[in-house]
């Protein structure tokens, strides 16, 4: 492909050589390019890529993009100028990979919490109504429910050019409708522009990512770049912020909730301890739904895929169908059979409002005290950790406070961050540095009709050390824990 195909939409400047240099093959690191490639020098938190374009056309790049002249040009390589190469990089990997996503369904689900459990569930719909469906997440990326072994160096979104060779191999298996988890990052770093989203989904936001973010304001612009993205956008109508989102979106808007006016509502909720039963209100008829996962934030995700599914075309009547055959979704309100007469729970809960909806869910179905365990991830915001710590004090009956992915920094540290939260409300808590010694703790403290959350982890199977990480799956300790064996 001619580098001027490549830049198709694009302004530029060709400051050396010519546009019609040949590309076979685009990348943003160095270390990867061979003949032929178009280099991107991407100016990094801590790296500057243009540090790196004379060792890149040394290697063989045909072509550099660049944000500003360079002191020489190489005669054999053309040098592009843009304002912004995050920016252009994502509609270089669209013109490049031929638009993957051009006459596909990509529904693209938004939010703090919740983002996963919508994918899983809209996947579910998908299928029930025989369409050939990719899902690209936090848990795994599958095409038509088989897994696909990418080795992503980031979680939730991938970057620009794995994206799209993702989507470029979904579509080689034909599928036809994609649900994407799509974070803030993904938004604010640009890596899903030139993905054409059909439908955006909101979920909700709370407190999460300041480290990037810098402000809710800024966290909140970020995640509504989505809705100037799709052709319609599915806001959860009870969020604090839905109505911003709605004044910062240019498409057309679906609402959903359960307190507030909105286009799907569910009524009659009936909480049970392995389910939850309610009706979804539509268009002046009710439909009712059994869904076998727990809590009201569980009504929230199915809305949410109700909303994204219908504005895909699937009719209520698959809609619902499909709802009652989903069991359940990895490391969300994961139930880990004790055969016990206490229960234990697996969840991701790692932000503010992921620790109250976790610990309220289990509350609804618990006789006897709710014991959570649970930590904060190093080398992120540190001002949710007090505030994770309050939420579990003022809603547990009992906390323990433990490692969760430290990174480089020292657990205890965190550990006493997140104290400060408790300390001021109770004095039941107590402190494990080890984290497989905290879930035993709190597997050995249940008493019948109580209730063990394990907070922060869900479906990662690791933790992150300053000098090493280990397999860690919070699951299999609780199965060791409770003698069961695998």
């Amino acid at each position: 492909m001619k580098l001027k195909e490549v830049l198709k939409n694009l302004e530029y400047e060709v400051l050396s050589g010519s546009a019609d240099a040949e590309i076979e093959a685009i990348t943003i690191d160095s270390r990867k390019v061979k003949k032929n490639t178009l280099f991107v020098a991407i100016e990094g938190f801590t790296v500057d890529g243009h540090r790196f374009i004379p060792s890149a056309v040394k290697d063989g790049a045909s072509a550099v993009i660049c944000t500003r002249p360079l002191p020489e040009y190489d005669k054999n390589a053309a040098y592009i100028r843009v304002k912004n190469s995050r920016f252009v990089l994502g509609y270089c990997a669209k013109n490049f990979y031929k638009n993957p996503t051009g006459d596909m369904n990509v529904i693209g689900v938004t939010g703090t919490n919740g983002k996963t459990s919508t994918t899983y569930f809209l996947e579910e719909i998908l299928k029930e109504d025989n369409r050939k469906t990719g899902v690209i997440g936090t848990v795994e990326i599958r095409a038509n429910g088989e897994h696909l072994d990418y080795k992503l160096p980031t979680s939730t979104t991938p970057d620009t050019i794995e994206l799209n060779t993702i989507l470029c191999n979904m579509k080689e298996r034909g599928c036809t409708d994609v649900a994407m988890e799509v974070s803030s990052h993904g938004l604010q770093l640009y890596k899903v522009d030139g993905v054409e989203f059909q439908v955006g989904v909101f979920t909700n936001l709370t407190q999460d990512h300041l480290d990037l973010h810098g402000t809710m304001e800024n966290y909140l612009k970020a995640k509504a770049r989505l809705f100037k993205m799709c052709r319609v956008g599915v806001i959860n109508a009870d969020d604090s912020y839905s109505e911003k989102i709605r004044a910062l979106s240019s498409c057309r808007i679906v609402t959903y909730g359960i307190k507030r006016d909105c286009d799907i509502k569910a009524a009659n909720i009936e909480y049970k301890q392995d389910r939850v039963i309610f009706d979804v209100l539509y268009k002046g008829e009710s439909h009712n739904v059994t869904l076998m996962i727990p809590g009201q934030f569980s009504v929230y995700n199915a809305l949410a895929a109700i909303g994204g599914a219908l504005c895909s075309g699937v009719a209520m009547e698959t809609v619902i169908e499909a709802l009652g055959n989903i069991k359940g979704v990895p490391g969300r309100i994961q139930n880990v059979a004790s055969g016990r007469d206490f229960g234990v729970f697996v969840d991701y809960a790692h932000t503010p409002d992921g620790v109250l909806n976790i610990i309220n869910a289990v509350r609804e179905f618990t006789r006897g005290r709710v014991i959570t365990v649970f930590g904060c991830g190093g080398d992120r915001d540190r001002t949710k950790r007090p505030i994770m710590g309050e939420i579990s004090a003022r809603l547990s009956d009992y906390s323990i406070i433990t490692s969760d992915n430290p990174r480089t920094e020292e657990p205890m540290d965190i550990i006493k961050e997140i104290e400060a939260g408790v300390k001021p409300l109770t004095d039941k808590y107590e402190i494990s540095v080890s984290r497989k010694d905290a879930i035993y703790r709190a597997i050995e403290m249940a008493k019948p009709g109580d209730s063990v959350i394990i907070a922060g982890k869900g479906h990662e199977d690791y933790e992150i050390f300053k000098d090493k990480t280990i397999h860690f799956d919070d699951a299999e300790v609780a199965r060791e824990a409770l003698g069961i064996k695998a």
